[in-house]
């Protein structure tokens, strides 16, 4: 049976139990380890790569504008000094869209950056709001592991 890749375009995501649902855009799904080189005397084929910090991008959630200051509030608290960490996770649908095939799930995160929409007279788009979080960790899990359970 041949496995055919998943569109990009059917997911979710879920903020501490909620779907904020919505979105147009999710980036940021990215882990990065750096790397300590470490060149070995009278050893001139190669060069020792060793691990060091592991760091996670951050995430950016794009959505049209609505009524709903969800998002805005909670940035508007880390601008007060009040942050509050939440746990999420972004879902990619099967092509029923209702079915998950996989997920990550992102610890600690709380807004950093929030960017209003482009207001142009002339324009008859969507207006957009942006907002980026930071996080603490990323795992990914795909249906069969729970499958398996």
């Amino acid at each position: 049976m041949p496995t055919y890749p998943y569109t990009s375009f059917t997911f979710v995501l879920e903020i501490e139990g909620i779907i904020a649902g919505g979105f147009s855009d999710v980036s940021g799904l990215q882990i990065e380890t750096e790397l300590e080189e470490y060149r070995e005397g009278g050893l001139n084929d190669y060069v020792h790569k060793f691990p060091k910090i592991t760091k996670y991008q951050n995430l950016t959630l794009k959505h049209g504008l609505t009524d709903r200051d969800t998002l805005w509030n909670w940035y508007n608290d880390v601008i007060k000094g009040n942050i509050k960490r939440k746990n999420g996770t972004i879902f990619l649908l099967k092509s029923d869209a209702l079915t998950p095939a996989m997920w990550w799930e992102f610890t600690g995160a709380y807004p950093v950056k929030w960017t209003g929409p482009e207001l142009k007279a002339d324009s008859n788009s969507i207006a957009f709001e942006t907002l980026e979080l930071v996080h603490t960790g990323l795992t990914k899990s795909k249906e069969t592991d729970v499958s398996n359970l």
